[in-house]
């Protein structure tokens, strides 16, 4: 017995109506989480010295920044949408439901946009 209408079923749309948005979301990022994290971890390894200068050198080198940008977005956003999925299914109040809901967005976008600006002073320090 299905209890989705036939409509539902071709639409693939839920009862919030966004079908497998979500899922899609959550998947794709934890495939290119999981190809600039490789990236992230053989760069570190391939690092001849691990002290401050040369780490913010190779920060400040080539593709370096927007990768680490990238790596800081996409692991924020998928993160958000796990902690989302947590929040859905076991906070059963609907104030505190969407209280929490905007504060772990919010969070999130703060913690993404601290890494960006932090990886921006870096590379653009070692420019002037």
């Amino acid at each position: 017995m299905r209890l989705r209408t036939p409509l539902g079923r071709v639409l693939g749309a839920g009862s919030a109506h966004e079908g497998a948005h979500h899922w899609t979301a959550q998947r794709a990022t934890a495939v290119a989480l999981t190809l600039l994290t490789i990236w992230f971890v053989v760069s570190i390894v391939r690092l001849p010295l691990a002290d401050h200068a040369s780490v913010t050198a190779w920060i400040a080198h080539g593709a370096n920044p927007v990768l680490l940008a990238l790596l800081a977005i996409v692991a924020s956003w998928h993160s958000q949408l796990g902690v989302q999925v947590v929040i859905e299914d076991y906070v059963h109040g609907r104030h505190a439901k969407i209280a929490l809901l905007l504060a772990s967005t919010f969070a999130h976008v703060l913690i993404a946009a601290v890494a960006v600006l932090a990886l921006l002073r870096i590379a653009l320090r070692s420019f002037g």
